[in-house]
């Protein structure tokens, strides 16, 4: 549970290097999760407020943050990491609804045309735009890594087809906390390990194992 609530990836957001936490985050909670996915936590605020998984998607390459993020919390996170960051030029702010991204390639909202090459070469992928289940939300609906991906139950297979082809990984469809569809916000994963919202359910756990390869 995270701020008593299962919907931990609302609050957090995680590459193989670093784990994004709210400030204030419990030291206690954020060494746990720094020796299980093997990362070291960087705490920081977005727009001042603790939802860092809507608002800033990153992988080993880059982070790119909505239009409403401060210039100091962008000069913390690249401060920080080290790595490139980026504000996204677009009137919608939820960017990691609308991103999902591992090293090889980002999928996005086609709700977000003109950002395109922004993300390309922020994240240094290439990009590709579509819709997964009919929801534009894809960076919602889909949580990736450079091991694996889980999506939407309701993605068809041509989708999850595609999207394997994209990420380079295989994707399974699952759930979290039980029976959340909407992948992302029960999940704070990279390559080396998985964290999910405590009403995950047995069944869910084995599957996001299994997905992830963790």
């Amino acid at each position: 549970m995270v701020y008593r609530s299962a919907n931990i990836g609302i609050f957090m957001r995680a590459n193989d290097y670093y784990i994004f936490v709210p400030k204030g985050f419990a030291h206690t909670k954020a060494s746990k999760l720094e020796e299980f996915l093997s990362a070291k936590s960087v705490r920081v605020s977005l727009a001042y407020t603790r939802l860092l998984g809507p608002l800033m998607v990153a992988n080993n390459h880059g982070i790119v943050v909505a239009s409403i993020v401060d210039e100091d919390e962008l000069n913390t996170l690249k401060r920080s990491t080290g790595l490139k960051v980026a504000r996204l030029n677009s009137r919608l702010t939820a960017v990691g609804n609308l991103v999902a991204v591992n090293d090889r390639a980002a999928i996005v909202s086609t709700l977000l045309d003109g950002c395109v090459d922004l993300i390309k070469d922020t994240l240094s992928v290439k990009v590709v735009q579509m819709s997964i289940a009919s929801y534009h939300q894809v960076g919602a609906v889909l949580s990736c890594t450079n091991k694996g991906a889980v999506v939407h139950p309701n993605a068809s297979d041509e989708e999850i087809e595609r999207v394997s082809s994209i990420l380079e990984v295989d994707v399974e469809p699952a759930t979290v906390n039980g029976g959340v569809p909407f992948v992302s916000s029960g999940i704070v994963a990279n390559s080396k390990a998985v964290v999910v919202g405590s009403l995950t359910t047995g069944p869910e756990m084995v599957m996001l194992g299994r997905a992830f390869k963790a």
